[in-house]
């Protein structure tokens, strides 16, 4: 009776899980209508895009602590009803602004569900190998979510306006308000203090200024503003590590990063994030402006990404019982790493292929990295710290997705140019530009603008292989250290 309670809860678990990281993607194809319905300005439209990514990254560290500290399924039931008002309120925005704040506000909310979600798996599942199995369902749904958002609002804009976006989210956190204070266990710290609010400031300036730098730099012609927001960002967040360091309840127990295993595999989690988030962006302009498609279409064409990391973390769990876990996870991400060289031969007839087929297996390997990487994570703590590291686990992907698309951005965006001989500065102008000349010369410019484009997702994917194998270097080798990733640590490491 009780693993069958434990397992109900966890598919509770699963729908905010699923809905947070939706939220972060269904935007891309509702973006165009809402901003043309609200009359939003293209400044208006990046932050309507990025306050909710900004506020996740901002406060999962303050959430991850605060439930530990006033309880885990509290934190959940409180961020969930947040969230469905709040989904409402998106929904029926009267103007920019008015959507924009509630975008933050959700960011908020979303920040609290995800370490709790991630936390509470392991009161609910104290057996090593179904806490395995759960932490990939759970992983499936976080990273399948952000692939699979833009094929529903796809399907949602095709049969109702831009607010349903947002209205999908609310029967899922009714039920789970209805079934969550059934189905889940109570948990918080024996030892928990007082929140100390120096800490939880320092965090989200600095991840805030952090995220926002990496952003900008993609979009910003002139990237002042940005590089200054992030060495202001690099400065707080100095301040943060040595504040952490010096308390004895710290708001993240950076003496964490004392365990070699989890080091390399936080580390991993960010580089993972990197090149999923620069292929990514580079693959669906790819299929929009280059192959042609429709921006339902390539969402559509570009699902097997997230259901590959699905089959991938699903099949962690069984991996692990027939290998070692650092095995499997390095193994995995030289999997990742052969998909990314597929990107490399992308061109003529045979390039669809090559893109859905590379995608899938790139995503495909990461997907024991995601599963038993998150597992190594918050199974190297305590349960009384699971949601601090649940929390260091998330900040690590949210920083490693925002990398991704700045990083691999501008390296996309310099070859781009250099291509085209400073005569354009990307294909959407390209593209534009195009309309207003004469079909020969039009056609001319598109082909070239099009073979440019392709070189950049060539050395794209060339970046992502070297990544990818780099880290399954690099976890391989921490691997004689993997022992003590399940293993309490030592009473000088906890906090």
């Amino acid at each position: 009776m009780r693993v069958n309670r434990a397992w109900l809860g966890l598919a509770v678990l699963m729908l905010p899980t699923l809905l947070v990281a939706m939220d972060m993607t269904a935007l891309l194809l509702a973006l165009p209508q809402l901003s043309a319905d609200l009359g939003a300005t293209n400044v208006e439209q990046l932050w309507i895009s990025d306050s909710y990514g900004f506020m996740v990254a901002g406060m999962v560290i303050t959430m991850g602590t605060l439930g530990d500290r006033i309880g885990r399924r509290r934190l959940l039931m409180i961020g969930a009803a947040a969230f469905a008002v709040l989904s409402v309120v998106a929904a029926f925005a009267a103007g920019p602004l008015m959507l924009i704040v509630a975008r933050a506000l959700l960011g908020i909310a979303g920040a609290t569900l995800a370490p709790s979600t991630l936390a509470l798996i392991t009161n609910m599942f104290r057996d090593e190998r179904q806490r395995g199995q759960a932490i990939a369902i759970w992983a499936t749904c976080q990273f399948t979510g952000g692939a699979l958002g833009p094929v529903l609002a796809g399907f949602l804009l095709q049969h109702f306006w831009w607010g349903s976006v947002f209205l999908v989210a609310v029967p899922a956190m009714a039920l789970l308000l209805l079934t969550g204070p059934v189905l889940l266990p109570e948990f918080r710290s024996d030892r928990a203090g007082r929140l100390d609010l120096a800490s939880v400031g320092l965090s989200l300036v600095a991840v805030l200024l952090m995220v926002y730098g990496l952003k900008q730099l993609t979009v910003e012609s002139v990237p002042v503003v940005p590089a200054v927001a992030l060495v202001v960002g690099a400065v707080v967040g100095s301040l943060f590590v040595r504040r952490q360091l010096r308390l004895e309840t710290p708001l993240l127990d950076l003496r964490l990063l004392r365990n070699r295993p989890l080091t390399a595999v936080i580390v991993a989690l960010v580089f993972a994030g990197i090149a999923m988030a620069g292929t990514g962006l580079l693959v669906t302009q790819y299929l929009q402006s280059v192959l042609g498609f429709s921006p339902v279409a390539s969402a559509v064409l570009f699902a097997p990404m997230g259901l590959g990391v699905a089959v991938g973390t699903m099949a962690a769990p069984a991996l692990a019982r027939r290998m070692k876990q650092t095995t499997a996870i390095a193994g995995g991400l030289v999997g990742s790493a052969l998909g990314s060289l597929l990107l490399v031969a992308v061109d003529g007839p045979s390039a669809l292929p090559l893109v859905m087929i590379g995608i899938t297996v790139l995503a495909l390997g990461t997907g024991p990295l995601f599963a038993l990487g998150t597992g190594l994570v918050v199974g190297s703590v305590p349960p009384e710290r699971a949601g601090s590291a649940a929390s260091m686990s998330e900040t690590g992907n949210y920083f490693g997705g925002s990398l991704g698309f700045a990083l691999l951005g501008v390296v996309a965006a310099v070859v781009y140019r250099s291509r085209m001989d400073g005569t354009s500065d990307s294909l959407a102008g390209a593209v534009a530009a195009s309309r207003h000349l004469p079909a020969s010369q039009g056609a001319e410019l598109l082909h070239a603008a099009r073979e440019a484009f392709t070189a950049s997702l060539h050395v794209t994917g060339g970046v992502a292989v070297v990544v990818f194998a780099g880290m399954a270097v690099l976890v391989l080798a921490m691997r004689p250290a993997t022992r003590a990733a399940s293993a309490p640590l030592p009473e000088g490491a906890r906090s």
